[in-house]
């Protein structure tokens, strides 16, 4: 099968990003044929429709990273019980001017690390309704998420707990094959 390109969206610009830590264990469970690419979204102006007429040269950067994608794999925090306005600004500005939405039909997946017991389960639910109103179709299950402890994942991404590498990579199989199911 040729290769399967995943733009990833962390949506945590920390140094130390538990989510980022959960991006690269997931990646790591994943076939050959899938290769991810972190998408930065550190670098973007705010979102204005000022843009709409001539998008700058970052934005329109993100822009082409997710239309070059097969799939997009969201890994959010829960900030104030909703998604970081960094990963949503990524969002309108990928998805603008209207009637040329980069993320329109691409299969997604959302999950998410928190050092909360809850994990980030309000703030994908959000991100939900965001990407279902761009025409987003997300994996609906398994959720994930993650109730983060500092040595539950290495910054490598490397797993120390069998029963979340398990969990893991039966969240990686289903999404494995929700993007093969929409690839052309």
């Amino acid at each position: 099968m040729s290769q399967l390109k995943i733009a990833v969206f962390v949506g945590s610009l920390r140094k130390d990003s538990f989510n980022r830590r959960l991006a690269r264990a997931v990646e790591k469970l994943a076939p050959a044929e899938f290769t991810f690419n972190h998408v930065r979204i550190d670098d973007l102006p705010l979102y204005s429709q000022d843009f709409d007429g001539a998008y700058p040269a970052v934005a329109s950067r993100l822009k082409q990273e997710v239309e070059a994608a097969n799939g997009v794999l969201f890994v959010t925090p829960e900030y104030n019980r909703s998604i970081p306005g960094v990963l949503k600004n990524a969002i309108d500005i990928a998805s603008r001017p209207w009637g040329t939405n980069s993320f329109a039909g691409k299969p997604a997946a959302v999950i998410g690390a928190s050092i909360g017991t809850g994990g980030t389960a309000l703030a994908q639910q959000h991100l939900r309704n965001v990407l279902a109103y761009l025409d987003v179709p997300v994996l609906g299950q398994p959720e994930v998420f993650i109730h983060f402890k500092d040595d539950l994942i290495a910054d490598d991404g490397t797993i120390h707990n069998e029963g979340t590498t398990r969990f893991l990579q039966d969240f990686m199989d289903h999404y494995v094959a929700w993007v093969r199911h929409f690839a052309h």
